[in-house]
This record gives structure tokens, sequence and C-alpha cells, in this order.
């Protein structure tokens, strides 16, 4: 095993400080700088802690099989808690599109906004996350076979379609009509799609920092935890994708 890190409890802190905040933040919207500190101080831990991680595995060699279990068992969790995070958003918006109250014009979408045409870009972003999910899974099975140079070359593709698709929905929520004060229908529909925007820009980068590691030889034919639990977590974000664009974009919009 190996041995007790401080670190988890630390980021615990400095996640809840953030948390408070970006709360007080919402409120007053005073003190940004406060804000972002709190941001640079957690990105500072998680990367400190990530960093001992790989450490342990490339120059200790204390990554085992318990160790290696433990990590695949911990991503598992992590995804499962993110699920119901995502289920909670999908309910409020069932909530309210299945049963429009008179405040919205007993109509859904609401009267006076425009929902998006999920047949532009919500569909090109879907087609993009696809073809992303295609690319990650060639990856896979190439470093199931040692074939590093075909691995290395999906895992980059899939990085730049991860980039894409943050670029194509930042373009679209510059180009929105309604915001995510227009009632019930922008709140859902930002704090949902939004989430999962933050969702792909950080696997985005953990599938860049494997490519990194992949690229300085740390992982092999047997061993490439690293790069198997950033694969299960776009997947993740595959799939997340998939449930928006029907039911959000969709089915919200007619």
């Amino acid at each position: 095993m190996v041995e007790n890190s401080p670190w988890p409890i630390i980021t615990s802190f400095v996640a809840f400080r953030l948390t408070m905040r970006l709360g007080s933040w919402f409120n007053n919207q005073r003190k940004l700088l406060f804000l972002l500190l709190r941001v640079l101080y957690l990105v500072l831990v998680s990367f400190t802690w990530w960093r001992d991680v790989s450490r342990e595995r490339t120059n200790q060699g204390l990554h085992r099989k318990i160790v290696t279990n433990g990590l695949k068992w911990g991503i598992v969790l992590f995804i499962t808690s993110e699920v119901f995070f995502f289920v909670s958003f999908f309910w409020a918006f069932f909530h309210s599109s299945l049963s429009p109250n008179i405040e919205l014009g007993s109509k859904w979408p609401p009267l006076g906004v425009q929902a998006f045409n999920p047949w532009e870009v919500p569909l090109l972003n879907t087609i993009i996350l696809v073809t992303s999910g295609v690319s990650v899974t060639w990856c896979h099975k190439a470093m199931e076979v040692n074939l590093f140079s075909q691995a290395k070359i999906s895992l980059v593709l899939t990085v730049v379609l991860g980039i894409y698709f943050t670029a194509f929905q930042a373009i679209e929520y510059i180009e929105a009509s309604f915001s995510i004060a227009d009632s019930v229908f922008g709140s859902t529909f930002f704090i949902a799609t939004g989430f999962h925007g933050l969702h792909v820009i950080v696997g985005t980068l953990f599938l860049l920092a494997s490519l990194i590691r992949l690229i300085k030889g740390i992982f092999s034919k047997v061993i490439h935890t690293g790069l198997l639990i950033a694969i299960w977590y776009w997947h993740f974000v595959d799939v997340v994708w998939l449930f928006l664009f029907g039911w959000i974009y969709i089915w919200g919009a007619y």
C-alpha cells in the first residue's frame, strides 16, 4: 500500500472554501479576486496530489494490484456520484416542463424564450463528441496491442475534438437569445449544459495529461491505469451529452 497522503483532506477543505466563496459571489458579485484565488488554490493542490500519484507509479513502483483496483473503484464511485448530479438537473427540467405553470404562460419553452434549433450547433457538437468517443476507444484498443503510435494519434484527435466542442459551445452561449435569468428554462438549460461543458474541459485536460505521459513512455501495454480512467470519464461525458441533446435540446425545444 502507498503511504498516507495529506492531499485528499486538503483538497476537500479548499473545495469547500471555494464553494462558500462562489455562493457569496453569486449573492453580491464582489470580491472576484478572492474567488479566483480559491480556484488557483484548488488547481495547485490538485496538481500536487496528482503529481504524487504519478510519482508513486513511475518512480517508486508502488501501484500494485490492490492500489490499481482502488484507483479504478474510486473513479467508478466518482462517476456514479456525477450521474446523480446530472439526474438532479434533468429532474428539475422535467418537473418544470411537463406541467408549466401560469407564470411561464403554460407553455414550454416559456413565452418570450426562443430555444436553440437542435439541428444546428447542438447536432454538430453531438457528432463531435460521438466521434471523440470512437477515437478514444481506438486509443484504448491500440494500447492493448502495443500500437503506441496509433494510440498517440487517436488521443491527439480526441483532445482536439474536445477543444472544438468547447469552442462551439462558447459560440452557442454568446449567440443565445436568452440567459440563465430567463425563467426556469434558462436556469435549467445553462446549469445542465454549463456543468457538462465544465466536465468536457476537465476531461480534455485529463486526456491531455494522459497524452503527455504516453509520449514520455510512462504508459505500457500492461500498466496504463491513468489513461484507462481518463477514457472511462470521457465516455461518461459522451453519454451525458446524448441525454442532454435528446431531452433538453430536442424534446425541450418542441
